[in-house]
Parts: structure tokens; sequence; C-alpha cells
């Protein structure tokens, strides 16, 4: 079974977004242009809640505002997860907002399946 789509939104988009997976696999929509050129607006990916991330893996996370957001994770680091954009120009990571807690890590990124599906994120 697979959770309904969730549109994840930058903190600078107007969407919001709030998870409540009921199922161990979802679907999540990119919103704005933080992760280019690896994933861009619209942009929708498989992921799978409940899983610890590693370096390089990209991930649906919530930072302490409640903004929910997909980020690439750079590092754990004392306080938690550092997660960067791969768009360092655009939209807003752990360097302004800080290191997410385990707990906020929702899901992890298995791959994208629209609209070029691919494994590689």
């Amino acid at each position: 079974m697979l959770a309904t789509l969730l549109v994840v939104s930058d903190p600078e988009s107007t969407r919001p977004a709030e998870p409540g997976p009921s199922a161990p696999l979802g679907f999540v929509e990119v919103v704005g242009r933080s992760m280019e050129p690896a994933l861009r607006a619209g942009d929708r990916l498989l992921v799978a809640y409940g899983r610890t991330p590693r370096p390089g893996q990209v991930v649906l996370a919530r930072f302490a505002d409640g903004t929910v957001v997909v980020k690439r994770v750079a590092e754990r680091r004392e306080r938690g997860w550092w997660l960067l954009s791969d768009n360092a120009a655009e939209g807003v990571d752990s360097r302004h907002r800080g290191a997410v807690g385990d707990a906020d890590v929702l899901a992890v990124a298995l791959g994208r399946w629209w609209p070029r599906p691919s494994l590689v994120l």
C-alpha cells in the first residue's frame, strides 16, 4: 500500500505541506528550484518512510519551523543531520536552519518516478 501524494514546499513557497504517511512508501512532489539540477519542480519521488539516511541520499525532512523539504544529506553531526540544497543559490537548508534531528528526517527518496524515471538522484 502506498501513501497519497504529498506536495513538499520550500520555505519560500506558499504551498503548505503536512506529512501523514499511512504506509511505508509514498510519493512526494518537488516544489521550487533548490534541488536543481538533480531534481526539478514537478518531479515526483518515491519515498520510504522510517529509514535511516546515509550521506549523499535525498530525504524528505521537517525543519524546526514545520517546513517540509526535500534535501540532500551532507553528513551526520552531533546535533543531527546536515541537509543541503543541490542549488545553493536557491532555497533554505541547514546552513540557514541548522541540523535536523533523527525524528524530523521523515523519509528517504528511492528514486524519481515521474517525469524522468531514475533511481539515481
